[in-house]
């Protein structure tokens, strides 16, 4: 429960210190000791009537510290924090999307935006946004240490539209690591899901015009309505064809339907958009049988088109198999998996393993189950991929 706490408290509590102080690098040290001092002191002592401010009020103390052993600069920056009050963040306040405001500054390169976001925003390690990005973990701890460099001295701007592009990016991402974390023994990250769509909302209020903020809003809340159904009551993962679709949140999917519905009428298409409009033909089939997956490869036809991307390619390839049989969708993943991104990650094998199935290669099924179960992080799917594999060890 306190880590929890603390993982939904921390960019608030960075945003702060970031609004009073500047110095986005000094702030991030701060608050990470103040974490740590809660999660020592909090187990034993009991949570503080008003956690936020605790933490606000010693992470202010470290960056005071911090400041104070510095002696070259010690009296204009003494003046400077004796000035603040220890705690003038109103109650309420969260300036968590003035923080992504900020982490997407127009000195920072695209992907550097997205990075230091998740990590300040979202909490993932470098390790979990490697994975997401699909790229080697050192890369992206550069990314971070020359962003963080980069903000140096820099304030609080509200989001503009030149940066809503890549908030919009980063949302997706930490919703997407809190659908399905990339490592771990939990399937799902509730806590990233739950903000990242509060975020999204938070947002929409502002720009409420915007059609690829409501088609993100929508994907997020008709991926979120099947969370009930995708895991089993021992923590294993529920394929999107074996779910209980009595399971799935009912209302979210109303409210998702609604929203894209609206978007597609009024406003430009957009990858999102159309992200959302494919999950809504998942979610209005009544049953896996009854999938309209023609529309779907339509839908995802248009997306290769708007935004295309590895993850793009190979979800499209499902649903090729699904229209044009399981050998065309076989040879175009045979070509999709020479793409660099895509030749190392595990859910080639999955989709692989899933077509042969379907073609009725179980022995060459049973292989291809086993090497995506050797490649995944995330203790969910390896078991369930053993599983499948398992299922067809009989003709291996």
């Amino acid at each position: 429960m306190t880590e929890e706490l603390l993982r939904a408290l921390a960019p608030q509590v960075l945003a702060a210190l970031v609004r009073r102080y500047g110095d986005f690098d000094a702030c991030e040290d701060a608050v990470q000791e103040a974490l740590l001092a809660a999660s020592r002191q909090w187990p034993s002592s009991g949570v503080p009537a008003h956690p936020k401010g605790w933490l606000i009020t010693t992470a202010s103390r470290r960056r005071i510290e911090q400041w104070r052993s510095d002696t070259a600069r010690q009296r204009r920056e003494e003046a400077v924090a004796l000035a603040e009050p220890v705690d003038p963040v109103p109650v309420g306040v969260d300036d968590t999307l003035t923080l992504l405001a900020l982490c997407c500054h127009p000195s920072l390169s695209g992907p550097s935006q997205v990075a230091l976001t998740l990590r300040a925003v979202g909490g993932l390690t470098t390790a979990e946004i490697a994975r997401a990005f699909l790229v080697p973990e050192s890369t992206i701890g550069q990314r971070i240490s020359r962003a963080k460099k980069s903000l140096r001295g820099e304030r609080f701007v509200p989001p503009d539209p030149s940066r809503v592009a890549s908030v919009l990016q980063v949302l997706y991402l930490i919703f997407t690591e809190g659908h399905t974390a990339s490592s771990g023994d939990s399937l799902n990250r509730v806590e990233l899901t739950a903000e990242a769509i509060r975020l999204v909302r938070q947002l929409r209020v502002s720009r409420p015009d915007d059609g690829e903020v409501a088609g993100l809003l929508a994907l997020m809340l008709l991926t979120e309505a099947r969370r009930p159904a995708r895991v089993s009551a021992s923590g294993g993962l529920v394929p999107l064809a074996l779910q209980d679709r009595s399971l799935w949140d009912s209302s979210l999917i109303s409210e998702g339907v609604s929203l894209i519905t609206e978007a597609l009428a009024r406003y430009p298409v957009g990858p999102y958009q159309l992200q959302a409009a494919i999950a809504a033909v998942h979610a209005e089939a009544a049953t896996a049988s009854e999938t309209d997956w023609a529309q779907i490869l339509t839908l995802y036809d248009l997306l290769r088109v708007v935004a295309p991307g590895p993850m793009v390619t190979l979800n499209r390839v499902v649903a090729v198999a699904q229209v044009r049989g399981a050998s065309v969708g076989l040879a175009e993943l045979d070509a999709a998996a020479e793409d660099p991104a895509l030749a190392a990650h595990h859910r080639v094998d999955a989709v692989r393993a899933h077509l042969l199935e379907l073609a009725g290669d179980l022995v060459g099924a049973r292989a291809a189950y086993l090497a995506a179960a050797r490649r995944t992080l995330s203790a969910p799917e390896r078991e369930y991929l053993e599983s499948r594999a398992a299922a067809l060890s009989d003709f291996g």
